[in-house]
């Protein structure tokens, strides 16, 4: 376990995915997210012999040893439609075998959306799809990390127990790991401004899931309040979660060493991410900052 958190951002990948981690070299980045594909296309371009030396050649030449990749957004293996989710599962193999070739050890994925077919239902095509990926990709050493949702429209993954369930059905359930978004989280509704509200919210995740299942974090403020079930980031700081939020988290050592990677809106420069980092790292040493006032009245109560 390193003995420090391990900070960086999701860098974007024009000019080739080399490119993603020289930027992340650029803001000050030990750890760098990237989509492999597109995120908003199935086609994904070849990874040619040529292109996976330039990427070794970028990761050992900026010293960014761990790296984690997200899923397109258009994967969605909860759905009722068959043609999107054997789309959807074909994307998700690719993927799996795009992270291996790369040496990348972690695949970030939502849950997905069920449609209106209801959480039963779309839990079970979820651990489905699952199943037949986990077969397709046998003794590969990257890892499905299954992410919080903000609950938005009928999303899958907003409720620990989704994820719980989800380990029950997967037969090769062991593989499957989580990456905890802040802000989906605390849209979902649980409570994590508070010392009390924080404890209770990772010990619930730790008995319906098992803290060490956890794989990474997303580390997003949030725009607005609990339980407004929108997914949406703020900066660091800037938001309902606040820097208390922040604080408490960088120093809770159960989660030091995992990838943290910030997801908040930036301009070509990249300043917001340099500011970010900055201001993540001088928590480390920040006394905890004074007791807020009493957070807002919540808009909706998440059940475990």
């Amino acid at each position: 376990m390193s003995a420090a958190p391990l900070l960086g951002a999701h860098m974007p990948t024009s000019g080739g995915l080399p490119q993603a981690l020289y930027r992340g070299q650029q803001v000050g980045c030990e750890v760098v997210q990237v989509f492999t594909r597109p995120s908003r296309q199935w086609q994904a371009p070849p990874l040619t012999q040529a292109a996976l030396a330039a990427w070794q050649e970028a990761r050992r030449a900026t010293g960014i040893a761990t790296v984690v990749a997200h899923a397109p957004y258009l994967v969605n293996l909860a759905s009722a439609d068959a043609a999107l989710w054997q789309r959807s599962l074909r994307a998700t193999i690719e993927d799996l075998e795009r992270c291996e070739a790369l040496g990348i050890d972690l695949l970030i994925l939502h849950p997905g959306a069920h449609g209106g077919e209801g959480e039963a239902a779309g839990l079970r095509r979820v651990a489905r799809a699952l199943d037949a990926i986990h077969a397709a990709c046998p003794g590969f050493r990257v890892r499905l990390a299954l992410e919080i949702t903000a609950g938005q429209g009928t999303s899958l993954g907003c409720r620990f127990a989704h994820l719980r369930r989800l380990l029950e059905l997967v037969r090769e359930s062991e593989r499957l790991r989580v990456c905890f978004d802040t802000q989906h989280a605390f849209a979902a509704g649980y409570e994590l401004r508070t010392p009390a509200g924080y404890e209770h919210a990772f010990a619930t995740f730790d008995a319906l899931v098992g803290l060490e299942r956890l794989a990474a974090f997303h580390l997003n403020d949030a725009p607005q309040g609990r339980g407004s079930r929108v997914d949406r980031h703020a900066h660091i700081g800037k938001g309902q979660l606040g820097v208390a939020f922040f604080h408490r988290l960088l120093h809770d050592r159960r989660f030091w060493g995992l990838p943290m990677c910030l997801e908040t809106p930036k301009g070509k420069d990249l300043q917001e991410d340099r500011e970010a980092l900055t201001l993540l790292r001088s928590l480390l040493d920040a006394a905890p900052p004074a007791p807020a006032e009493s957070p807002a009245p919540d808009r909706q109560r998440c059940k475990a």
